[in-house]
Parts: structure tokens; sequence; C-alpha cells
């Protein structure tokens, strides 16, 4: 995550430098703003030559990925996004932070159905979810991360102060370089390492980059909107105990209005402190 600019000023900008490629310069503002921002434009370059790019840059990443994608998705097109982070995760066979946790979110959109939405972290477990197990004073499974010593530990503080580690060990650590590169260097940002470098240094985290892939199921040869997707998802879900990816998530957000949800009292305190004080 990325922490920085959020003080209502910023003001993305957004052109079409290409057919295919739509930049945003965030202003040093949130991402999901700079996306809005783009999101007209990438969809109209992808409608037109059926797949297009969106490169934002100098923006702040502070949320999971899906919400970029889904967007995309519920207008019918298929869509990629990758971003970033300040250096977090040892690369396969190291000890110290190198990468970050580097997210990506991939989206399908469905006929009739919410779009099938993943969002997944490089690391074995998200940076969020090591907060929230030290934040609530729990253990981490084996494998998550190392200490400052690179030690394994089943210690989120530890982690915190040491490293993560990635999933599958050098093919995590493939894919965490794979968007280090794509969400840095490809569209003139920073890399993992290089947002360490200068995060902190003037008292807020460093700016960093997300690039957005779109492309459109109808100039691809699709029979119909999407080929033959839902035969691959029954055939998928016809075993016991498989879903889809992010059913969960469609599923809690019909129920949560009508049911609530439930917040852990140490999360409940730090809000009405961050609140009263």
């Amino acid at each position: 995550m990325r922490n920085g600019k959020a003080n209502g000023r910023a003001a993305p900008r957004a052109e079409r430098i290409a057919p295919t490629v739509v930049r945003v310069d965030g202003d040093g503002g949130f991402t999901p703003l700079a996306h809005a921002v783009g999101r007209g434009p990438l969809v109209e370059a992808a409608r037109e030559t059926g797949m297009a790019a969106l490169a934002i840059r100098r923006t702040i990443h502070f949320a999971a990925l899906w919400p970029e994608a889904e967007a995309l998705a519920e207008q019918g097109l298929v869509a990629l996004t990758v971003t970033s982070s300040p250096p977090y995760l040892a690369p396969a066979g190291g000890r110290r932070p190198f990468f970050g946790t580097n997210q990506m979110s991939f989206a399908w959109p469905r006929k009739g159905r919410p779009p099938m939405v993943f969002d997944q972290a490089s690391a074995v477990m998200a940076r969020g979810e090591v907060m929230i197990a030290a934040r609530d004073g729990k253990r981490l499974p084996e494998g998550v991360g190392i200490d400052a010593e690179g030690n394994p530990t089943t210690d989120p503080n530890a982690v915190l102060k040491g490293a993560q580690l990635p999933f599958g060990g050098h093919k995590g650590s493939a894919i965490a370089l794979m968007v280090d590169l794509l969400a840095g260097p490809l569209i003139g940002e920073v890399t993992s390492a290089e947002a360490g470098d200068a995060d902190n240094k003037d008292g807020t985290a460093a700016l960093g980059g997300e690039l957005v892939l779109a492309l459109d199921p109808a100039r691809f040869g699709a029979d119909g909107p999407i080929a033959h997707d839902e035969r691959l998802f029954e055939r998928m879900l016809a075993e016991e105990g498989v879903r889809l990816p992010g059913d969960r998530r469609v599923k809690a957000r019909a129920e949560t209005p009508g049911q609530g949800i439930e917040v852990p009292r140490s999360l409940f305190e730090t809000i009405e402190g961050l609140r009263t004080g």
C-alpha cells in the first residue's frame, strides 16, 4: 500500500497517447480517482481496437484492485490490472524485502451475472492480512514470512519488521518481478525498490503506478458476448467444494445491507480513537 497526497486537490488528467494506450497523471491523488478519469477513454479505445491499456502514474494505491477490474467487466470487457508497492516481499532465495506484495486482479464478464473477479498478491498472504493478525494478536500460518534476521516465524509483528514470502517460492517471486516491471519501468514509474528508497523521506510515502489492460471479446471472435465460459464454469463447479473466485464476495455484498457485519473490538476501538482524537 502507498500513502501520500489525499487533500482533495488532486486533478487527474487523461490523454490518449496512442490508438491503444491511455495515460493518466494522477497528480499525487488516490488511484481509484485516476482510474475513474481514465476508464472512459480506455473503454473507447478497447472497443475501437479490440484491446487497450491504461497507464496510471503518480498515484497512491491504498486498497484492493478488484474494483478497477470489475468496473471494466461490467461493461463487457475482460480486464487485468497490476500495481506494485514499496518493498515488503523477499525474492525467492532472499532474506530482505525487495518487491512489493505486487497485486494483480483479473475480471471476466458474464451475461446476466456478476463478473468473475479475483484479486491476489504475489505474497503468500496480503500485507493487510498480516497487519490484521498483528492487530488481533493472532499467529500466522507457517511459510508466510521471516523475521529481520531471515528466520521463519509465525509472529506477524516479526514479519512486519522482516519480510513476507512469495507464494509458490520462485513462481510467486517471478510474478512479483513481472508486476514490478509492468507497473514500473514499462509506464515510466518507480520499481518497488525505488519506491522504498523514496518512502517517507518527506513525511509521505512514495507514489507509484498501475497498469490496466482491457480486451473486448467481440473483437476476438467470441461466439456471442463470450464464447463458452459458462460451460467451463459449470464443469468446474460440478465438483463439490469448488467455487469460482470472488463468489464469496458477491454473496456477502448481497447479504451485508440486511445483515450488517461483525467488527472486531480492536478495530472498533481504533476507529473510535480516530473519530474522537
